[in-house]
């Protein structure tokens, strides 16, 4: 079934829609600094777009990522466009790029303001805000005079006489120590260098550097270094209902986001260790995983087994890895209050509805398992289990011992149900 107006719970945040079709293939991916706003209009009576009327009617749901602003939304647009190959981004298939920041690998290094890094260079990025990262490369050379220009002259060049570059054409006598220590400040390490400064007032111009620096990489949520091979588990939590939501990350950039509901027992360790058994024994798990809780060795020992190499888990606390995390508590909290608006009722009765309609009865509200054991013909008992509305009921819980002299399976398994149907005044919906 085509998606429909009412079927749309996007929250009024910025962040990046993916329309998807019973494949749960991506058709589409968009931006927006409102996702509620945005994807309603794509029903507008008037589109604004010849392909949107095409769009709505293949597509059978819609997905978000929410994003902290949206320059994130940009960078990560592009990103799923190149991951996904949508059929109806052709348009936005260009060359553009983000701009990245550089420290280039030669013998007296250049620091680079560029879309396309060199490759054996070190790289920060990408920046969907060009100007913020021109700023920053502007602060790192006044401070440390790191030259940017593509040949050293003998005689000096303007940087030099401005006070942008410390003139290593001329004397490179401590250049490569700025180099290192412009690295650490835009690597997050730069704190080191306060602590080797004598003068205060230079200490003073370090630490606002810093500090400036700082800011600005701290706002690339969906863009880190640190991003390699990483999957970030996000939770969140109302009364019986979870959600925990996964963001890999790699190649330095946030890739997709999957979500699962689930039953909470209100242990957010043990619901978040349960999901971890159970994924990644269907998926390959990661090089890095950031948990919302500790998750145990012996957990993290399967993991290894299962990567067959290390598996390093974190609850991070700082840093660019903390904001990644946070971000995925924030996408599984917009999650839950989806399926908390489209559904009602426990999720273990939701469950049960689902397996009514796969099975193609009415309901299956009530429920009723057998089972028998015995131990060498010697002790031979049977059990009965009950479920009501999805949850075990316990109190019928029943077990039975086995009074004939029947041995096999069925003929015990007749007298127990025949023991049990004599104390019913309803039928159970599946037996």
């Amino acid at each position: 079934m085509a998606v429909s107006l009412e079927s749309l719970d996007l929250p009024s945040r910025p962040g990046v829609y993916l329309f998807r079709n019973s494949d749960d293939r991506v058709l589409y991916v968009g931006k927006a600094g409102d996702l509620h706003n945005r994807v309603r209009s794509y029903f507008a009576s008037n589109p604004d777009r010849v392909m949107i009327p095409e769009l709505v009617s293949n597509s059978t749901h819609v997905d978000c990522i929410v994003t902290n602003n949206p320059s994130e939304a940009l960078v990560l647009e592009r990103q799923l466009i190149r991951e996904h190959k949508p059929k109806y981004n052709s348009r936005l298939k260009d060359d553009k790029s983000y701009p990245f920041l550089a420290l280039t690998n030669e013998d007296v290094p250049r620091i680079l303001y560029t879309r396309h890094p060199p490759a054996d260079a070190r790289i920060w990025g990408p920046f969907p805000n060009a100007g913020a990262a021109k700023r920053v490369v502007q602060l790192l050379r006044r401070h440390f005079g790191i030259r940017d220009c593509k040949e050293l002259l003998p005689q000096g060049c303007l940087s030099m006489h401005i006070g942008l570059c410390s003139a290593p054409c001329i004397d490179g006598t401590g250049y490569s120590q700025s180099v290192a220590a412009a690295a650490q400040v835009l690597d997050g390490s730069g704190r080191q260098l306060l602590e080797t400064a004598m003068d205060f007032e230079l200490a003073a111009q370090t630490r606002d550097l810093i500090d400036s620096v700082q800011i600005t990489l701290r706002q690339q949520v969906i863009s880190s270094k640190y991003y390699r091979d990483c999957d970030a588990l996000g939770f969140a939590s109302r009364g019986d209902l979870a959600v925990i939501t996964v963001l890999h990350a790699d190649s330095g950039v946030v890739k997709a986001q999957e979500s699962w509901p689930m039953i909470h027992r209100q242990d957010i360790g043990e619901s978040v260790a349960c999901f971890v058994a159970e994924h990644y024994a269907n998926h390959t798990p990661p090089r890095l995983l950031l948990s919302p809780t500790p998750l145990g060795e012996w957990l993290e020992g399967w993991l290894c087994e299962r990567r067959t190499r290390p598996v390093e888990v974190r609850v991070p606390a700082r840093g660019d890895l903390a904001t990644l995390r946070k971000l995925a508590d924030q996408n599984a909290q917009v999650q839950l209050e989806r399926i908390g608006n489209k559904q009602s009722g426990s999720l273990e009765q939701r469950a049960a509805d689902d397996a009514a309609k796969l099975l193609g009865y009415e309901s299956l509200d009530h429920i009723v398992c057998f089972d028998m054991a015995q131990l060498q013909g010697a002790e031979r008992v049977g059990a009965s289990v009950v479920f009501n509305n999805g949850r075990p009921a316990k109190k019928e819980y029943r077990s039975y011992r086995i009074k004939g002299d029947a041995l096999d399976d069925l003929q015990m398994m007749r007298e127990v149900v025949g023991r049990w149907l004599k104390r019913q005044e309803s039928w159970p919906d599946l037996i």
